[in-house]
Protein backbone atom coordinates (compact mmCIF):
# COMPACT_ATOMS: atom_id res chain seq x y z
CA UNK A 1 0.00 0.00 0.00
CA UNK A 2 1.65 3.45 -1.32
CA UNK A 3 -0.86 6.02 -0.15
CA UNK A 4 -1.09 9.52 -2.16
CA UNK A 5 -3.25 12.21 -0.59
CA UNK A 6 -4.12 15.37 -2.82
CA UNK A 7 -6.54 17.90 -2.86
CA UNK A 8 -5.81 20.59 -0.19
CA UNK A 9 -5.67 24.54 -0.65
CA UNK A 10 -7.04 27.48 0.33
CA UNK A 11 -10.69 27.97 0.56
CA UNK A 12 -12.92 31.03 2.35
CA UNK A 13 -15.36 29.80 4.94
CA UNK A 14 -18.20 28.04 3.77
CA UNK A 15 -16.81 26.45 0.78
CA UNK A 16 -15.88 23.06 -0.66
CA UNK A 17 -12.60 21.12 -1.09
CA UNK A 18 -12.37 17.16 -1.68
CA UNK A 19 -9.38 15.51 -0.56
CA UNK A 20 -8.56 11.92 -2.87
CA UNK A 21 -6.35 9.51 -1.53
CA UNK A 22 -5.02 7.25 -4.68
CA UNK A 23 -3.15 3.40 -3.35
CA UNK A 24 -0.88 2.33 -6.10
CA UNK A 25 -0.91 -1.31 -4.45
CA UNK A 26 -3.31 -3.98 -5.72
CA UNK A 27 -4.84 -4.49 -2.19
CA UNK A 28 -6.58 -0.71 -1.51
CA UNK A 29 -10.07 -2.73 -1.77
CA UNK A 30 -9.01 -4.86 1.71
CA UNK A 31 -8.12 -1.75 3.41
CA UNK A 32 -10.70 -0.01 5.56
CA UNK A 33 -9.65 3.56 5.09
CA UNK A 34 -9.92 6.71 7.06
CA UNK A 35 -8.70 10.23 7.02
CA UNK A 36 -6.94 11.98 10.35
CA UNK A 37 -5.92 15.57 10.40
CA UNK A 38 -3.47 17.79 12.28
CA UNK A 39 -3.73 21.47 13.25
CA UNK A 40 -1.40 23.32 14.13
CA UNK A 41 0.02 22.62 17.84
CA UNK A 42 -2.57 19.80 18.33
CA UNK A 43 -2.51 16.12 17.98
CA UNK A 44 -3.68 14.23 14.61
CA UNK A 45 -7.32 13.72 15.51
CA UNK A 46 -9.52 10.92 13.95
CA UNK A 47 -12.36 12.43 11.34
CA UNK A 48 -14.05 9.93 9.16
CA UNK A 49 -13.57 6.04 8.37
CA UNK A 50 -15.18 3.98 5.37
CA UNK A 51 -15.45 -0.18 5.31
CA UNK A 52 -13.63 -2.07 2.74
CA UNK A 53 -16.82 -2.50 0.35
CA UNK A 54 -17.93 1.15 1.53
CA UNK A 55 -20.85 -0.16 3.08
CA UNK A 56 -20.59 1.38 6.70
CA UNK A 57 -18.88 5.30 7.19
CA UNK A 58 -18.30 7.10 11.16
CA UNK A 59 -17.86 10.30 11.55
CA UNK A 60 -16.29 12.56 14.25
CA UNK A 61 -19.11 14.78 15.71
CA UNK A 62 -17.54 18.10 14.48
CA UNK A 63 -17.90 17.52 10.96
CA UNK A 64 -21.18 15.22 10.99
CA UNK A 65 -23.51 16.35 8.19
CA UNK A 66 -20.70 18.53 6.41
CA UNK A 67 -18.34 15.96 5.53
CA UNK A 68 -18.68 12.96 3.38
CA UNK A 69 -16.05 10.16 3.16
CA UNK A 70 -16.46 7.53 0.05
CA UNK A 71 -14.09 5.29 -1.99
CA UNK A 72 -13.90 3.39 -5.75
CA UNK A 73 -12.45 0.43 -5.25
CA UNK A 74 -11.99 0.12 -9.12
CA UNK A 75 -9.96 3.21 -9.15
CA UNK A 76 -7.99 2.30 -5.68
CA UNK A 77 -9.18 5.82 -4.48
CA UNK A 78 -10.68 7.38 -1.39
CA UNK A 79 -11.91 10.74 -0.98
CA UNK A 80 -13.00 13.08 1.52
CA UNK A 81 -15.32 15.62 0.65
CA UNK A 82 -15.70 18.78 2.67
CA UNK A 83 -18.79 21.38 2.91
CA UNK A 84 -19.56 24.37 4.53
CA UNK A 85 -15.81 24.24 5.56
CA UNK A 86 -14.93 26.23 8.96
CA UNK A 87 -11.27 27.93 9.94
CA UNK A 88 -11.32 25.30 12.93
CA UNK A 89 -11.24 22.54 10.32
CA UNK A 90 -7.59 24.34 9.12
CA UNK A 91 -5.16 21.26 8.97
CA UNK A 92 -2.91 19.14 7.46
CA UNK A 93 -5.34 15.88 6.41
CA UNK A 94 -4.10 12.13 6.49
CA UNK A 95 -5.31 9.15 4.66
CA UNK A 96 -4.60 6.15 6.08
CA UNK A 97 -5.18 2.52 5.52
CA UNK A 98 -5.67 -0.57 7.93
CA UNK A 99 -6.76 -4.34 8.13
CA UNK A 100 -7.84 -3.70 11.96
CA UNK A 101 -11.46 -4.61 13.00
CA UNK A 102 -13.94 -1.58 12.77
CA UNK A 103 -14.45 -0.88 16.17
CA UNK A 104 -11.08 0.45 16.42
CA UNK A 105 -11.46 2.84 13.32
CA UNK A 106 -10.77 5.86 15.36
CA UNK A 107 -7.65 4.92 16.44
CA UNK A 108 -4.51 6.12 15.49
CA UNK A 109 -1.96 3.18 16.11
CA UNK A 110 -3.91 0.93 14.31
CA UNK A 111 -3.26 2.53 11.31
CA UNK A 112 -0.23 1.18 9.16
CA UNK A 113 -0.23 3.17 6.13
CA UNK A 114 -0.20 6.80 5.95
CA UNK A 115 -0.32 8.76 3.39
CA UNK A 116 1.98 12.45 2.86
CA UNK A 117 -0.93 14.69 4.05
CA UNK A 118 -2.46 17.73 2.26
CA UNK A 119 -2.98 21.11 3.62
CA UNK A 120 -6.46 22.79 3.64
CA UNK A 121 -6.65 25.94 5.07
CA UNK A 122 -9.90 27.82 5.44
CA UNK A 123 -9.97 31.83 5.74
CA UNK A 124 -12.45 33.73 8.16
Amino acid sequence: VQLQASGGGLVQTGGSLKLSCADSGRTFSTYKMSWFRQAPGKEREFVAAITSNGGATDYTDSVKGRFTISRDNAKNTAYLKMNNLKPEDTAVYYCAATLAIWGSRRQRSMYKYWGQGTLVTVSS
